[in-house]
């Protein structure tokens, strides 16, 4: 190829390149999406565990969401009052002290003081309950299946299966409420960090019938809601529930309780 072929293809080529060029740099600033300054600092004070707890898609997706007004400056969970604290520093907002909050696992049945209706070897996952006969083998159908697909779904190690019951570590917890999305019984839920008493029962059968299957189960009786001077508990559809707004946390439901299932 003479030099004069050789000039001709680079200047082509260069040719073609700059006006590729041209043509993204004038594409980049037509479609650029403006993007707030605030949500960039928001998006660096975020701990960027990207667990979904806040209910966004990720730190960006919360902290785009709060730059717009769509979600409280101390919606992560994760972040606790020190990520709060800088939020709203970055946003010229006043935080307001969010109580901290803790999943419980409301089911004391162990292995002991459960019964079995027969012995499963299948796939060890809650989710796979709803397809094996009486919904698993825990004689109790409401009670902790024990096959730890909350374990396996917090990214915090925060719970774990302790003689077939899931339990959570209260210090590790961050509340970011993926145990509570995937647990089929429904077990799981979001308590202040600072309640001292809790029902660890979910049984919606009579007495009697709760007595067969399990003997730390609620039965119902009301002498929780009789001994509660601040009407923080009562007892519906056949099970204790604690108003953790009233409760004093002076214990007397507990002592009260013959099955010993309000927990401390």
């Amino acid at each position: 190829m003479s030099l004069t072929g050789v000039i001709i293809a680079a200047v082509i080529v260069g040719g073609t390149g700059l006006l590729i060029g041209i043509f993204l740099g004038i594409a980049g600033e037509k479609f650029k999406v403006e993007v707030d300054e605030r949500e960039e600092a928001i998006l660096d004070v975020l701990p960027g565990n990207n667990c979904g707890g806040c209910g966004y898609a990720g730190c960006s997706g919360l902290a785009a969401a709060i730059v717009k007004g769509e979600a409280e400056i101390s919606a992560c969970p994760v972040g606790g009052d020190s990520v709060a604290a800088q939020i709203g520093s970055i946003m010229g907002m006043e935080v307001k002290n969010a109580q901290r909050k803790v999943a419980f696992v409301k089911c004391a049945g162990t292995c002991e003081k459960t019964k079995q209706n027969y012995n499963y070897y299948g796939v060890e996952d809650c989710s796979m309950m709803g397809f094996v006969p009486d919904g698993g083998p825990k004689a109790c159908s409401y009670g902790c299946l024990g096959f730890g697909t909350c374990v396996k779904v917090c990214p915090f190690d925060a719970i774990h299966i302790v003689d077939g019951v899931a339990v959570v570590d209260k210090e590790a917890c961050k509340a970011c409420g993926k145990c509570i999305t995937v647990c089929p019984n429904h077990l799981i839920e979001l308590i202040p960090y600072d309640s001292k008493y809790f029902v660890q029962c979910s049984s919606k059968e009579k007495g009697k019938n709760v007595m067969s299957v399990c003997s730390v189960g609620c039965i119902g009786c009301k002498l929780c809601e009789k001994a509660c001077e601040f009407d923080a508990v009562k007892v519906e559809n056949n099970i204790a529930y604690i108003n953790t707004e009233k409760c004093t946390n002076c214990g007397k439901c507990a002592d009260a309780c013959p099955k010993k299932i309000i927990t401390k």
